[in-house]
């Protein structure tokens, strides 16, 4: 079998396969302070594995592919998350904002005060037919889905809430992501579903589903035209009048089915 060191001198195979070692860590290492997405870290570690391969193996045609297919992954990756490489590349040292933002909203709060204050905006919203959809994340993370939106980062209150839906405002359309007791982001627009469903619904409740089909969140939709509430969760709608709301919902964040 051919082997690298068989035809190319010690020293010179090292130092290429030292290269090689630093040019991936510098893709790993971009991946995770700018695109910071799993797809991503697997991407990068398996051509890493391929490249190494390709290498020692001496399959010099295999190396260069994988490399080529790398450096093009990588930059168009780049590409897409400009804005994120801007803000790395003007403050490099500056800490994570989503770390701070976790901590933050882990810290202890009056969890019965929350529920009602969400069944207080809710329900507010209900009687007024006003258009919202709001989802509470849970253990998995929305991190790249609130890239999106529009950074809030402020103490959950049904006042703002209201005041983010109301027609007109900047921030009414999309959903409102909430971690915690604390409003994370605004504006935000999910995937929706493509799911065929009977009855009548519109984005906002194709949006819900959506997200719900990937997350274990619960989202809270409140229909424009009806006034109507309904819950998504594990890709399932599921309807509630304003006087179970509270009982619905916290069954629901606490991970207990309706069904």
């Amino acid at each position: 079998m051919n082997f690298i060191w068989n035809s190319v001198p010690l020293a010179s195979w090292i130092i290429s396969l030292v290269f090689i070692v630093g040019m991936f860590g510098f893709c790993y290492f971009m991946y995770f302070k700018i695109v910071k997405r799993r797809a991503g870290y697997i991407f990068v570690s398996v051509a890493f594995v391929l490249s190494v391969t390709s290498f020692l193996f001496n399959l010099m045609y295999s190396f260069i592919l994988t490399t080529c297919l790398t450096m093009v992954g990588v930059t168009i990756s780049l590409f897409a998350n400009l804005g994120d490489l801007r803000q790395f590349l003007a403050n490099p040292f500056k800490k994570s904002q989503v770390k701070s933002s976790k901590f933050e909203v882990e810290k202890i709060y009056n969890r019965e005060l929350l529920y009602k204050t969400i069944e207080t905006a809710v329900i507010n919203l209900s009687k007024s037919r006003i258009g919202a959809i709001i989802t509470f994340e849970k253990n998995t993370s929305l991190a790249d889905v609130i890239k999106n939106g529009v950074a809030v980062k402020a103490p959950v209150t049904a006042e703002l809430l209201l005041t983010i839906f109301y027609p007109g405002t900047r921030l009414h359309d999309g959903a409102v992501v909430i971690h915690g007791n604390e409003i994370v982001a605004a504006s935000v627009f999910y995937t929706p579903t493509t799911k065929p469903f009977a009855g009548k619904y519109g984005s906002r409740h194709r949006a819900a589903l959506g997200i719900s089909e990937i997350s274990d969140s619960v989202t809270v939709v409140v229909s424009e035209e009806t006034g109507r509430i309904s819950f998504a969760v594990d890709g399932q709608l599921d309807a509630v009048d304003q006087d179970n709301f509270l009982r619905v919902f916290e069954n629901y964040m606490d991970g207990v089915s309706e069904q």
